[in-house]
C-alpha cells in the first residue's frame, strides 16, 4: 500500500469533454484517499473546472504559447521539478505528453490505456458490446500508482451562486432546461431546424437555455432565442466559470454526444443525450447518467454504428443517420425524466 501523503501530477491538457470526464475521477479520488496531494496540469481555459475539488490545485499550461515545442516543454519540467511530485498520472498519454514525462524521467508514472484496437474493433462492425468508459480508464491509470477508486458512489457539489450577470438567466420557480444542439461535427449534430421543434415544444412549460460557442452558433441560437418567450441563449455572453455555474442550476441538459454532457454530468446535472453516428459503447457516456437517457439512432436502418468514435467518419448515407431520433421522441423523454425526478 502506497504511502498516502503523496503528491501527484494528474496531466489532461484537453478536450473539453475529456477534462470534464476528469473531474468526477478525481473527486473520488480526493473522497477516498483524503491524504493525497493533487496538481492537475492543464490549459488556463480548463482552470475553473477544478476549483472546488479538495487537495486539488491547477497548474496552467499554454502548451501552445510559453511551453510549445521540446524547448517549451523543458521550461514547463522545470517548473513541475519544483513542485516535489512523488507520481505521474498522465491522462492524456500524446506526444506531448511523452516528451514531458521523459523530461521528467526519475518520476514514477502510469498512463492512460485508450483501448484503440477495440474501439477501432467497435467502429469496424468486428464487436459491438460495452467497452471500459473513459472515466474506468482514467481510474485505472490510479490503481496502478496504487489508489484504487469506486465510481459507483458519486458524490456532487453543490449548486453554484450565481453571480448578478448569470443569476437572470435562471429562474428558480420553474423547471430550467439546457440545450447545447451542437457538436464537432456533422455526423453527431441534430439538425437544428428539428432542435428548434424541440426548444418550441419546451418554450410551453419550461424555461430554456441555450449553449454554443463561435460567433455563428451564437447568431443561430440568439436566432432561436429571439422568437420565444422562455427561451435565451448564453453563447458568448458569459466567461467559463459563470456557464459552470448556471449548468449547476439546471434540472436537466439536452446535447449531444459532446463536451457540455460532460460537464452537465460532473455537475451532477441530468442529461439528456442524442446520439448519431458514435455510440455510448466507445466509453464515451456521461458519468453516472441513465443509459436510457441516450436516445440513439435507429441501428436496424444504419447497422454500421457506431462509424468512429468521435463521428468525424461515416460511410454514405449515413449523414441523416441521427435524423431517426424525432423531435417527439426527445420531448417524450423531457417529460418521462423531469416526471421520475419531481
Amino acid at each position: 500500500m502506497p504511502n498516502q501523503n503523496k503528491h501527484i501530477l494528474v496531466i489532461r491538457l484537453s478536450a473539453m469533454g475529456d477534462v470534464a470526464m476528469t473531474v468526477p475521477v478525481l473527486r473520488a479520488l480526493v473522497a477516498q484517499h483524503p491524504n493525497l496531494k493533487i496538481t492537475v496540469l492543464t490549459r488556463p481555459f480548463y482552470e475553473a473546472f477544478f476549483s472546488d475539488i479538495p487537495n486539488t490545485s491547477v497548474h496552467v499550461a499554454d502548451v501552445k504559447g510559453k511551453y510549445n515545442g521540446v524547448l517549451g516543454l523543458r521550461k514547463l519540467s522545470n517548473e513541475l521539478k519544483e513542485l516535489n511530485i512523488d507520481a505521474i498520472a498522465d491522462l492524456h498519454n500524446v506526444l506531448r505528453t511523452k516528451i514531458l514525462k521523459l523530461f521528467l524521467r526519475t518520476i514514477p508514472f502510469e498512463q492512460i490505456n485508450k483501448g484503440r484496437k477495440e474501439k477501432k474493433a467497435l467502429t469496424s462492425g468486428k464487436i459491438f458490446h460495452q467497452l471500459p468508459t473513459t472515466h474506468q480508464r482514467y481510474a485505472k491509470v490510479f490503481q496502478e500508482l496504487g489508489y484504487a477508486i469506486d465510481l459507483s458512489t458519486p458524490v456532487f457539489p453543490p449548486k453554484c451562486q450565481l453571480s448578478n450577470k448569470s443569476q437572470s438567466f435562471i429562474k428558480p420557480a420553474e423547471v430550467n432546461i439546457g440545450i447545447a444542439p451542437f457538436a464537432a461535427f456533422e455526423g453527431k449534430t441534430y439538425p437544428i431546424e428539428r432542435m428548434e421543434k424541440v426548444i418550441k415544444g419546451l418554450n410551453k412549460d419550461y424555461n430554456v437555455i441555450l449553449f454554443g460557442g463561435g460567433k455563428q452558433e451564437a447568431s443561430q441560437l440568439q436566432q432561436i432565442a429571439d422568437d420565444y418567450r422562455n427561451v435565451t441563449s448564453i453563447a458568448g455572453k458569459l466567461e467559463l466559470k459563470e456557464e459552470l455555474d448556471i449548468i449547476s442550476n439546471l434540472n436537466l441538459m439536452i446535447s449531444m454526444d459532446s463536451g457540455n454532457a460532460h460537464i452537465a454530468a460532473m455537475l451532477g446535472v441530468k442529461v439528456i443525450t442524442i446520439w448519431g453516428v458514435t455510440h455510448p459503447f466507445a466509453g464515451f457516456m456521461p458519468f453516472a447518467q441513465d443509459p436510457e437517457n441516450a436516445l440513439l439512432a435507429d441501428r436496424e436502418k444504419f447497422p454500421k454504428i457506431p462509424t468512429s468514435v468521435y463521428g468525424k467518419n461515416y460511410p454514405n448515407g449515413y449523414e441523416k443517420a441521427i435524423e431517426t431520433i424525432t423531435p417527439e421522441e426527445i420531448l417524450s423523454k423531457v417529460r418521462v425524466l423531469l416526471t421520475s425526478v419531481s
